[in-house]
């Protein structure tokens, strides 16, 4: 059947475009021969590994994978199976023709912890994959493995590589939130995007549930309002609305909304990490000029970032920024036992800020 060879076609066709397409070793260090593609843009080959440590990049891109297949052929045959608590033999018995010739689906986890079975076994099978039979292994990182790892990044026409990096920097992950709602066919606006990165600044699987919720319980545009209704309760929305008032040079508005969130439970730890991510972003675009695109992509930042900071920066001088950095130090230090007060600390930072570091 034609769609079942199609991705081993396609490999052939597309694997190693680029400058990087190159096989050989210079220096003991193997070349990577083979496409590498980030997690959003994934298709079939008859091998594909899937690194980095992002997991739900990685689940996402092994299911897009398998959803593509079954799309080609509703018979699909998927398999699991762990490198760590491999059985030899086991890959050749799943990926052996069945008696109706269905295409099959292997999911190989824990990569990086696999036995010497299945390294010696996985690394026989690259050189003459079968036919109608997919190979997804999942490798998180770390140098067990590198052997195999070596030999796939060099199988030009045989594999593809799928990159799940972490998202680490605000401009990731407002990407990331944006294409959520893109995917769903649901209008935000930037505001409502701003609230729901710095509402969740923690693990990628919490902003990707937060980002679902809103697209399954709200109707229309999801705005700023939106993400207030359902997340007002974070400790980090509560933390930038006081920074973003503070900074506006808004006294009195960021004081109320400093005790209210205090009283309400707020742990003073992620206000000034608040502030401290605010007045970082500051700091870094203080003198530097050019167009908000080029100056994003120099700093890490998303362009509504640079923008943003770029306003906040009007009224402030070097010295003042440099007299909240040091303040900043302080308080972060006192809410975190070196002080008696640490309330007290906060609310001095807050009347600096609000005074643009004078």
């Amino acid at each position: 059947m034609a769609a079942r060879g199609s991705a081993r076609s396609s490999s052939s066709s597309r694997s190693g475009a680029g400058p990087s397409a190159r096989g050989g070793t210079r220096g003991g260090k193997a070349k990577v021969a083979i496409e590498q593609l980030p997690w959003n843009r994934v298709r079939p080959a008859p091998v594909v590994l899937i690194t980095g440590p992002e997991e739900l990049l990685a689940g996402r891109a092994a299911r897009a994978i398998r959803s593509q297949l079954a799309e080609l052929d509703p018979a699909l045959e998927t398999s699991e199976l762990e490198a760590d608590k491999y059985a030899p033999g086991e890959l050749l018995t799943l990926a052996s023709p069945s008696l109706f010739a269905e295409p099959r689906f292997i999911r190989v986890s824990g990569v990086e912890k696999c036995t010497d079975d299945f390294l010696a076994e996985m690394l026989e099978y690259l050189d003459s994959p079968a036919d109608d039979t997919v190979v997804v292994l999942r490798h998180a990182g770390g140098q067990r493995g590198k052997k195999l790892l070596d030999a796939i990044r060099a199988a030009s026409g045989t594999a593809i590589e799928i990159v799940c990096a972490e998202l680490k920097t605000d401009s990731d992950r407002y990407d990331f939130a944006m294409a959520e709602f893109k995917s769903a066919q649901r209008s935000v606006t930037p505001g409502a995007l701003r609230g729901i990165v710095s509402a969740f600044t923690g693990e990628l699987a919490e902003l990707a549930a937060a980002c679902q919720q809103l697209i399954a319980d709200s109707e229309g545009e999801i705005t700023e309002r939106t993400v207030e209704r359902y997340y007002s309760g974070r400790v980090e929305t509560n933390a930038f609305k006081v920074a973003d008032a503070a900074i506006a040079g808004h006294r009195g508005e960021a004081l109320g909304l400093l005790r209210h969130a205090l009283a309400t439970g707020a742990d003073p730890v992620p206000l000034v990490a608040a502030f401290a991510a605010k007045v970082r972003t500051m700091a870094k675009l203080s003198g530097a000029y050019g167009p908000p695109g080029q100056l994003a992509s120099r700093f890490g930042l998303a362009p509504w970032q640079v923008d943003r900071a770029k306003r906040d920066l009007q009224g402030w001088s070097d010295e003042g920024l440099a007299r909240v950095i040091q303040l900043l130090a302080e308080t972060d230090a006192a809410v975190k036992g070196a002080a008696y007060d640490p309330e007290f600390a906060l609310e001095r930072l807050v009347t600096v800020i609000a005074a643009r570091g004078r």
